[in-house]
C-alpha cells in the first residue's frame, strides 16, 4: 500500500516534468525554423580572403562637385559605397568593389561594346552602369532619381580616377592598355639602349706642355 501512495504522489511531480519538457522542445523546435528561415536573408556574400580593402578604394572616388556633395556612405572588405547628393537629395550611388568575391560579376563585361575612360562598361537594367577596371575592380554608378540619367552615370564613371585604380597592385593586369574602343592619347617613350650594349671607347691624344722661349 505504502508504494502504490507513493505512485500517486509521484504522477504529479512525472506529469509536471513531461510538460515542462514538451514546452522547451517546442520553443526550440519553434526558434530553430524561424532561424532556418532567416539565415541568408540580407547577410552579405562571402568576402574572398584576397580582396582588398574597402578603405584603399577612398582614393578613387570622385570630389564634390559644381552643385553636388560626395559622401561616405558603407565601406567593408572589398567594397566601398559613396552618396551622390544634389541639393540635400540622394540622386545616386557610387561604387567600387571587388569582384574576386563575386566572379560572375566580371564575366558579363566580355561582351561589352563600349567602354569608358578605355575600359568596358555595361548596362545593368535601367538605373546603374558599370566599367570593369583591369578586369577586376568594378565601378558603378546606380541611379536613385529619376532625374538622374544614363548619360549622368557615364559623365559621374569618368570622374573617376580609373587609371589610378588600374595601378593597384591586386589587379590582374596591372597597367593593362585601355581597350581600343576608347583611343587614348600616348606619348612613346624614349627607346633605351639594350642590357649590356656599351659605347665604345674614344682614346683622346694627350696634349704635352710646350715651352715658349723667355723674351
Amino acid at each position: 500500500m505504502s508504494f502504490t501512495r507513493w505512485l500517486r504522489r509521484l504522477a504529479p511531480l512525472m506529469m509536471c516534468l513531461v510538460l515542462l519538457v514538451s514546452a522547451c522542445t517546442s520553443a526550440s523546435s519553434k526558434y530553430d525554423q524561424v532561424q532556418d528561415d532567416t539565415t541568408g536573408f540580407g547577410s552579405p556574400a562571402a568576402v574572398d580572403k584576397k580582396a582588398e580593402k574597402g578603405g584603399t578604394f577612398n582614393a578613387f572616388f570622385p570630389d564634390n562637385q559644381s552643385g553636388y556633395n560626395v559622401t561616405p556612405y558603407q565601406e567593408k572588405k572589398g567594397f566601398a559605397e559613396y552618396k551622390l547628393e544634389q541639393d540635400g537629395k540622394t540622386v545616386a550611388m557610387l561604387t567600387i568593389s571587388d569582384t574576386t568575391s563575386v566572379p560572375g560579376s566580371a564575366e558579363k563585361y566580355s561582351a561589352a561594346t563600349q567602354s569608358i575612360g578605355g575600359f568596358p562598361t555595361v548596362e545593368q537594367g535601367s538605373t546603374a552602369t558599370g566599367v570593369l577596371v583591369n578586369d577586376r575592380y568594378q565601378v558603378k554608378v546606380l541611379s536613385r532619381d529619376p532625374s538622374f540619367t544614363k548619360e549622368d552615370r557615364a559623365a559621374w564613371l569618368e570622374k573617376f580616377d580609373l587609371q589610378g585604380l588600374a595601378q593597384l597592385k591586386g589587379a590582374i593586369n596591372p597597367g593593362a592598355k585601355p581597350s581600343a574602343a576608347l583611343p587614348q592619347s600616348s606619348t612613346a617613350a624614349p627607346a633605351r639602349p639594350k642590357d649590356g650594349f656599351k659605347l665604345p671607347r674614344v682614346k683622346l691624344p694627350s696634349v704635352s706642355p710646350s715651352l715658349q722661349p723667355a723674351s
